[in-house]
């Protein structure tokens, strides 16, 4: 297949990285790629779906990867995996012999190393330049969910479907693919009763997804929902304030260094030194600019509040916050002449899964969520417009239009961008600037 034809479906079929900020899959395909990756390293704890969906559609998804290494002329496939994935490897063990091309990578049990910088280097011993994307060193790293939705674009069914999984305080965690646009209030049912009486939702996982509620939308980006209780120290961390965090690192911050030590970044040569950045921030130095200028290089992982700093502070929500504002002055990275260098005690300061699970509490809830097909009970669909990184969608229905499900109801915009399609049969009740609503029929 011809690399357009094979960006077109992605693009017309709406597919878009189903693991991260959804970056559209039509513009990674490029044929500077020697090397694909297959990300089944489930970077969060209480993650589960991808291995689940690679455990369970095997066939399927070696067929889309294979499609996809041969149409950009790849010349290694790489199906990465941790090394306690034990289910999983022997689930795909039958399939793998049929795609010579294909091989499994086993990754340390650690944290971050679904971050597609850190799986680029466990996977190629290559270090993708800072503020660069891996295919700068010939790499592309694809997500297990979104190359199912490859190969069920290639037969005829775009994305109106998202694997969720629900962790957490409920009755029985589970991984469930709903339609896209209905709420995350109508997919925890799934799940059973919540067994907390005062529960608060994080969407994503539990180091960088955001709090939310009942009412958010399931978009093509949702991974997961977990449920806590309010005062658990993950949401507290959340509803803190900028400044209040300001204020208790310029009393508390003792430079102890250990959010620096145990960055992914930083052991990678990356120019991100959180403790830097802590020292000139909760002094006001403003006459050292490089500590502020180089938080543009933090990948937000959440390693060094969540797991490093000793004082219970928040390097990663005041590198965030100075991000913001630095992207709002137009401050763009810089280039960075000299190459990474990979820290010699890179092998030594890797963070295991189980340790991180324990320190922010949530060893308790690490329990199964097997996957079920039910279909939570809901009335309407609202379909985000901006599910992707890049333009909206184009809405191509009105108020009144009978549609059917998988039928296009928003083209690609003008730029980056991809199309949409109705997750279910009905009558759209109401075309606005940021959704199309469907009344289900």
């Amino acid at each position: 297949m011809k690399l357009t034809d094979l960006q077109g479906i992605l693009k017309d079929n709406g597919i878009v990285g189903a693991g991260g900020a959804g970056f559209p899959t039509y513009a990674k395909l490029s044929e500077k790629a020697d090397t694909v990756i297959l990300n089944c390293a489930e970077c969060e704890p209480l993650l589960k779906l991808h291995r689940q969906v690679l455990e369970t559609h095997p066939q399927e998804i070696f067929e889309a990867l294979d499609l996809i290494s041969k149409t950009v002329n790849a010349k290694r496939v790489c199906v990465a995996i941790k090394q306690s994935y034990v289910q999983t490897a022997e689930a795909i063990a039958p399939y793998i012999e049929f795609f010579p091309n294909i091989e499994i990578c086993k990754l340390p049990d650690v944290y971050p190393a679904g971050d597609e910088v850190i799986l680029t280097y466990e996977v190629t011993g290559r270090v993708v330049p800072p503020g660069d994307i891996p295919l700068s060193v010939g790499v592309m790293v694809l997500n297990v969910e979104t190359v199912y939705n490859l190969y069920r674009a290639m037969n005829g069914r775009p994305v109106t479907r998202k694997y969720v999984t629900i962790a957490g305080e409920v009755e029985n965690p589970v991984t469930v693919r709903v339609p896209i646009g209905v709420t995350v209030g109508e997919i925890i049912k799934l799940a059973g009763s919540i067994t907390t009486p005062d529960p608060a939702f994080i969407i994503g996982g539990p180091m960088m997804g955001v709090l939310g509620s009942c009412a958010n939308i399931v978009t093509k980006t949702t991974n997961a929902v977990l449920v806590l209780p309010s005062d658990h120290s993950l949401i507290r961390r959340r509803q803190s304030k900028t400044f209040i965090d300001m204020k208790r690192a310029m009393a508390a911050c003792c430079q102890c260094s250990y959010c620096t030590s145990l960055c992914s970044r930083n052991l990678l040569g990356h120019p991100i030194n959180p403790s830097e950045f802590m020292r000139v921030a909760s002094n006001s130095i403003t006459n050292d600019a490089a500590p502020y200028i180089n938080a543009m290089y933090c990948s937000g992982c959440g390693l060094c509040e969540q797991y490093s700093c000793v004082q219970n502070l928040s390097p990663r929500m005041l590198l965030a916050a100075c991000k913001a504002e630095l992207r709002k002055a137009g401050v763009k990275l810089q280039p960075v002449t000299e190459p990474p260098v990979v820290s010699e005690k890179r092998p030594l300061r890797q963070v295991p899964m189980s340790r991180l699970t324990s320190r922010i509490g949530l060893k308790g809830y690490n329990k199964p969520a097997p996957v079920i097909e039910a279909v939570p009970n809901f009335k309407k669909v609202t379909v985000l417009l901006s599910q992707h990184v890049g333009v909206p969608s184009v809405p191509v229905v009105k108020k009144g239009d009978t549609v059917t499900e998988k039928q296009l109801i928003a083209k690609a915009g003008e730029g980056l961008s991809v199309a949409l399609h109705s997750p279910v049969n009905g009558v759209v009740t109401a075309v606005g600037k940021t959704a199309i609503i469907i009344q289900k029929s």
